[in-house]
């Protein structure tokens, strides 16, 4: 009944919906933060693995798939360049504001800190640093329900519902591996979970404009579903692999991206 009632909903709120789950999902695993005092190394690096694997799947499987397959019905350009032209972009965007936006990524000094130079408290830095990969983790969910308009076979709700399931689970050990760590910068565990659960807040933002976007312009579909699986693969490249390989747990972390895109490729094989 509950499903009936999400079918017939508009996309827009749709994409709002699914990613309001996938921030709960990220507050779930910000909860952790209540039982436990610390995360083992090679636990934080298994998650961080486990994300980039789902990232990468879904970045294929959920968005420069249906992007390729899609472009002969939208436009009259090679069938490959809305995708390539969409994925850099989304890599460009992604750098471009890793340049600026004041960041800290895990394990490192604040000396480290990349963006412009703030005197920003390091668990804002921390916090600011997942809050920009779950930019185009909640822009890729988006577009994935507002392409249901299109009413192409390479899109599917279920498609769309399976790629929100992928990002909300590798979500909710990516909120542990941000309000625990938290912890250890002598912050209360109260202040450590709103931090956590705040940094994926901005996914049902992103969501629903990702959604207006390819409802109002329809051409630009394939170049938005590529701009999300590039802005997603830089993130991987650039922050979650570098992490996960910190302290030379490669083999953890290995296992858990490759468990990660299992995970993901069999969610979208299955419900796509």
């Amino acid at each position: 009944m509950i499903l009936k009632w999400f079918i017939e909903l508009n996309p827009v709120i749709q994409a709002l919906f699914a990613t309001l789950f996938t921030w709960l999902l990220t507050a779930l695993g910000a909860a952790m933060v209540f039982f436990f005092k610390e995360i083992k190394p090679k636990v934080l690096n298994g998650m961080l693995g486990f994300a980039a694997g789902v990232m990468i799947a879904a970045s294929f499987w959920s968005l420069l798939a249906p992007a390729i397959e899609m472009t002969p019905s939208v436009t009259t350009l090679p069938i490959w360049f809305p995708a390539m032209i969409g994925f850099l972009t989304g890599g460009a965007f992604l750098w471009g504001v890793d340049r600026i936006l004041p960041h800290l990524h895990l394990g490192l000094p604040l000396e480290e800190a990349e963006g412009i130079h703030t005197n920003w408290r390091r668990s804002v830095l921390l916090v600011l640093a997942i809050t920009l990969h779950n930019i185009p983790e909640g822009l890729a969910v988006g577009v994935a329900f507002g392409a249901l308009t299109a009413n192409l076979p390479s899109v599917t709700l279920a498609g769309a519902i399976g790629l929100a399931i992928g990002i909300g689970i590798q979500n909710f050990p990516e909120g542990a591996a941000v309000s625990i760590p938290l912890r250890r910068e002598k912050l209360s565990r109260k202040k450590s979970f709103m931090y956590g659960q705040l940094s994926g807040i901005v996914e049902p933002i992103a969501g629903v404009i990702g959604a207006i976007a390819v409802i109002t312009m329809r051409p630009i579909l394939p170049y938005a579903l590529s701009f999300a699986a590039g802005a997603m693969i830089y993130v991987v490249v650039e922050e979650l692999i570098p992490e996960a390989q910190q302290d030379k747990n490669t083999d953890i972390a290995t296992i858990g991206a490759m468990l990660g895109f299992a995970v993901m490729m069999t969610l979208d094989v299955a419900l796509g």
